[in-house]
């Protein structure tokens, strides 16, 4: 075979493949940066089982508000792992390379799973709506059905959404070498080494971002000027905590994980993103867990139910 057409195939195949370059500038520090990820990803995996565990076998806590919070933990689960496992292998692999279709299920997953952790942050804002303005009507308003549906309702409506941007950006031309300076398959890498952007591409990532990140934060951020509004009013100090206590944890997740999202999304692409997308995709999921378990009486009410029966 000659020279041309080894190299013919030899550009065919690597065409196949992106190359993730993660931190491979930080190349002296692989080992130690795979062992803190997997100890973070063991940690978050660990926390959100345990979370949906203790929820499905505790009766007490059969209650539209930890339904939702144990639909949260499981898309927090798949979404981590369908990023995480990718980043330790390539910190300790040979290969830092990504397959073509490998790539774009990756950028896929992490567009649907992290739209709809935002509904379904809006939707536990509407629960805890209704639990602090309505108490009387609560239980004939969110009924088992009404339940379900809003359960399910942000994982039909993402993974609609986000086979947009992944169908538009599949059918983008990409020049250069094929590296994205990142630990995975992103939307800003992906179009840093594109041939051009068409316009409806552009057009695609705005719709995205306003339907998946700006509408539910809207959502969210509505329903809680209405509870705290009501809060406000309540003359009773006890009673203002006891309503505050109900959805605390929640705020709290909510406002760390729109925060670290509007600051990865919010900012210029540069060589720090990836720097900045490690917050949003490896932080936040970890600390997550610990919101809701460590802040709330229930939930560790029941972890030592759980524990004493287990002893």
């Amino acid at each position: 075979m000659s020279n041309q057409g080894v190299m013919a195939q030899t550009n065919t195949t690597a065409d196949k493949d992106f190359i993730l370059l993660a931190f491979t500038d930080l190349h002296q520090f692989q080992i130690l940066l795979f062992l803190v990820f997997l100890l973070i990803y063991i940690t978050c995996m660990v926390g959100n089982i345990a979370i949906i565990l203790i929820i499905k076998m505790d009766t007490c806590l059969h209650t539209p508000m930890y339904i939702f919070i144990s639909l949260f933990a499981a898309s927090e689960y798949f979404f981590m792992s369908s990023t995480v496992p990718n980043l330790l292998s390539n910190l300790i692999g040979n290969t830092k390379s990504i397959s073509f279709a490998g790539c774009f299920a990756q950028f896929y997953a992490v567009c649907t799973l992290g739209g709809t952790e935002c509904y379904l942050l809006a939707v536990m804002a509407f629960d805890r709506d209704l639990a602090i303005n309505f108490p009387l009507r609560y239980s004939a308003i969110m009924s088992q059905s009404l339940c379900i549906k809003l359960g399910i309702f942000p994982w039909i409506l993402c993974l609609s959404i986000a086979s947009l941007p992944t169908i538009f950006t599949l059918g983008m031309e990409f020049c250069g070498p094929k590296e994205l300076n990142h630990f995975i398959c992103d939307l800003g890498p992906l179009e840093h080494i594109a041939c051009s952007v068409p316009f409806i591409n552009k057009m695609i990532v705005i719709f995205t971002a306003l339907s998946e990140i700006v509408s539910p934060f809207i959502i969210t951020i509505v329903f809680y000027i209405h509870i705290i509004t009501t809060i406000l009013n309540i003359r009773s100090t006890i009673g203002k905590k006891k309503a505050f206590s109900t959805c605390s944890s929640h705020l709290m997740v909510a406002s760390l994980f729109y925060s670290t999202a509007i600051i990865v999304y919010m900012t210029p692409q540069g060589s720090h993103e990836k720097y900045l997308a490690l917050i949003y995709n490896v932080v936040t999921p970890l600390i997550n867990p610990f919101i809701y378990t460590l802040r709330n009486k229930d939930v560790i009410k029941a972890f030592k139910k759980l524990k004493a029966k287990l002893s």
